[in-house]
Protein backbone atom coordinates (compact mmCIF):
# COMPACT_ATOMS: atom_id res chain seq x y z
CA UNK A 1 0.00 0.00 0.00
CA UNK A 2 1.38 3.41 -1.00
CA UNK A 3 1.62 6.14 1.58
CA UNK A 4 -0.79 8.95 0.86
CA UNK A 5 0.80 12.39 0.65
CA UNK A 6 -0.59 14.88 3.13
CA UNK A 7 -2.08 18.06 1.63
CA UNK A 8 0.44 20.20 3.52
CA UNK A 9 3.45 18.18 2.30
CA UNK A 10 4.22 20.32 -0.78
CA UNK A 11 4.94 23.32 1.44
CA UNK A 12 7.53 21.25 3.29
CA UNK A 13 9.22 19.89 0.17
CA UNK A 14 12.38 21.50 -1.19
CA UNK A 15 11.68 24.24 -3.71
CA UNK A 16 12.69 24.05 -7.37
CA UNK A 17 15.38 26.65 -6.54
CA UNK A 18 16.86 24.22 -4.03
CA UNK A 19 17.27 21.56 -6.72
CA UNK A 20 18.48 24.08 -9.29
CA UNK A 21 21.23 25.12 -6.88
CA UNK A 22 22.36 21.49 -6.75
CA UNK A 23 22.04 20.92 -10.50
CA UNK A 24 25.62 21.46 -11.52
CA UNK A 25 28.76 19.36 -11.26
CA UNK A 26 30.80 22.25 -9.84
CA UNK A 27 28.19 23.09 -7.20
CA UNK A 28 28.01 19.44 -6.18
CA UNK A 29 31.80 19.31 -6.05
CA UNK A 30 31.84 22.40 -3.85
CA UNK A 31 29.17 20.98 -1.55
CA UNK A 32 30.93 17.63 -1.32
CA UNK A 33 34.26 19.29 -0.59
CA UNK A 34 32.78 21.52 2.10
CA UNK A 35 31.14 18.47 3.69
CA UNK A 36 34.60 16.96 4.21
CA UNK A 37 36.03 20.09 5.82
CA UNK A 38 36.35 20.39 9.57
CA UNK A 39 35.12 23.98 9.54
CA UNK A 40 34.27 27.02 7.44
CA UNK A 41 36.47 27.80 4.42
CA UNK A 42 37.35 30.96 2.47
CA UNK A 43 36.37 31.32 -1.19
CA UNK A 44 40.01 30.90 -2.24
CA UNK A 45 40.17 27.59 -0.36
CA UNK A 46 36.91 26.37 -1.87
CA UNK A 47 38.20 27.20 -5.36
CA UNK A 48 40.81 24.46 -4.99
CA UNK A 49 38.13 21.78 -5.34
CA UNK A 50 37.16 22.59 -8.93
CA UNK A 51 38.90 23.80 -12.03
CA UNK A 52 37.01 27.07 -12.56
CA UNK A 53 37.78 30.74 -12.05
CA UNK A 54 37.49 32.22 -8.55
CA UNK A 55 34.61 34.48 -9.64
CA UNK A 56 32.66 31.44 -10.88
CA UNK A 57 33.22 29.67 -7.55
CA UNK A 58 31.96 32.79 -5.79
CA UNK A 59 28.75 32.72 -7.87
CA UNK A 60 28.25 29.02 -7.11
CA UNK A 61 28.70 29.68 -3.40
CA UNK A 62 26.18 32.51 -3.61
CA UNK A 63 23.61 30.26 -5.31
CA UNK A 64 24.03 27.58 -2.62
CA UNK A 65 23.83 30.20 0.12
CA UNK A 66 20.68 31.79 -1.33
CA UNK A 67 18.70 28.55 -0.91
CA UNK A 68 20.13 27.93 2.56
CA UNK A 69 22.44 25.03 1.76
CA UNK A 70 25.48 27.04 2.80
CA UNK A 71 26.06 29.54 5.58
CA UNK A 72 28.35 32.53 5.14
CA UNK A 73 30.19 34.27 7.94
CA UNK A 74 32.14 37.48 7.40
CA UNK A 75 35.38 37.92 9.32
CA UNK A 76 36.92 41.25 8.40
CA UNK A 77 37.23 41.33 4.62
CA UNK A 78 36.92 37.58 4.17
CA UNK A 79 33.80 35.44 3.93
CA UNK A 80 33.85 31.89 5.24
CA UNK A 81 31.43 29.25 3.96
CA UNK A 82 30.17 26.09 5.63
CA UNK A 83 27.41 23.57 4.99
CA UNK A 84 24.13 24.29 6.74
CA UNK A 85 23.50 20.65 7.59
CA UNK A 86 20.25 21.44 9.39
CA UNK A 87 18.67 22.86 6.20
CA UNK A 88 20.17 20.24 3.90
CA UNK A 89 19.13 17.27 6.04
CA UNK A 90 15.67 18.70 6.68
CA UNK A 91 15.01 19.28 2.98
CA UNK A 92 16.14 15.81 2.00
CA UNK A 93 14.27 14.19 4.91
CA UNK A 94 11.05 15.95 3.94
CA UNK A 95 11.49 14.74 0.38
CA UNK A 96 12.08 11.18 1.54
CA UNK A 97 9.05 11.32 3.83
CA UNK A 98 6.81 12.52 1.01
Amino acid sequence: MRKRIDARAPAELPTPDFFQALAGKNRLAILSWLCTCAGPRRVSEVASCCDVDLSVVSRHLSALRTVGILEATRRGKEVFYSVNTRVLVSALRNLANA
